[in-house]
């Protein structure tokens, strides 16, 4: 946790720091899990993915990277599969599988925790077994 608290230290601007030190706390919360600094990704637990090429590998089941532009958070199983709640959530953009929020404070972060926690249950069930970019097919 210690480097955690190192590279959250020096994140920039103040408001990406902030925003990592709520998602921090947020995930760890609802994941039950300690988090785990991979590069400048803080995952959460993991889940066991497989392409349909056979290439296969583990990767967290949830987490984000603050980055300059804005804090990415990932959502494995698909932006998609949570629309509705997002829908509601505040200012976003997202990818297949990422979030990606300039400002933490201006959105719903009760939203963010039940769309982190459906995510995660679905990632940790043990029946998910693509990746985000595959899950459409």
């Amino acid at each position: 946790m210690e480097d955690i608290a190192e590279f959250i230290a020096q994140v920039t601007p103040a408001k990406r720091k902030r925003d990592a030190e709520t998602l921090l706390a947020l995930m760890a919360e609802v994941t039950g899990e300690k988090p785990i600094l991979t590069g400048s990704i803080i995952g959460f637990g993991t889940y066991h993915y497989r392409y349909a090429s056979g290439r296969e590998g583990d990767a967290p089941a949830t987490g984000f990277a603050p980055r300059k532009p804005a804090t990415t958070i990932y959502l494995m199983d698909g932006v998609d599969a949570h629309a509705e709640e997002l829908a509601h959530f505040g200012p976003h953009t997202s990818g297949v599988g990422c979030l990606y929020v300039k400002d933490l404070d201006v959105c719903d972060t009760a939203a963010l925790r039940r769309v982190i926690a459906r995510s995660y249950r679905t990632l940790t069930a043990g029946v998910f077994g693509q990746r985000a970019s595959e899950s459409g097919e």
